[in-house]
């Protein structure tokens, strides 16, 4: 059970990573309640990537998509951004009362899995995806699925 209204976002700081807080509304493809936020540099407030915690769960938020979304860009990699916006988002996982946590990436994305490991969460299993999950279309077949209990 998640919430469907927004709640108060605490400040979301780990040294030189900063996550400023963009909107609360639908996502776009998985159409649930989501918190949008910039991975910011917390001194020069250049943006370094994006990450998403959506509010809602559902089967395909638990077995397909995750909970939350990530993208660091080429540039700032190499930083652990996605697996330290990870870890600032958990307060906030823990208030809205998703318990455990779900994030899914593709197999071959060495990057994002270690993301996930370094994050502290545990794979849990590979599973195929149905054809009538939106990234079928896109050559997607398969998801990593990890758990994080916050």
């Amino acid at each position: 059970m998640a919430v469907t209204t927004q709640v108060e976002v605490p400040g979301l700081i780990d040294g030189d990573l900063m996550l400023e807080f963009t909107s609360f509304s639908p996502h776009p493809t998985h159409m649930v309640p989501t918190y949008h936020f910039r991975m910011v540099n917390a001194a020069t407030a250049a943006e370094m990537g994006q990450i998403n915690l959506r509010s809602q769960t559902n089967v395909s938020i638990e077995r397909y998509a995750g909970h939350i979304g990530y993208r660091v860009y080429e540039r700032y990699r190499g930083h652990h951004y996605a697996a330290r916006s990870i870890a600032l988002l958990l307060p906030l996982t823990r208030q809205i009362g998703i318990a455990p946590l779900w994030i899914t990436c593709d197999p071959e994305n060495i990057a994002s899995r270690r993301s996930c490991e370094i994050a502290g969460a545990e794979l849990v299993e590979i599973i195929n995806l149905p054809p009538d999950y939106a990234g079928y279309a896109f050559g997607q077949r398969q998801k990593c699925r990890y758990r994080l209990r916050p």
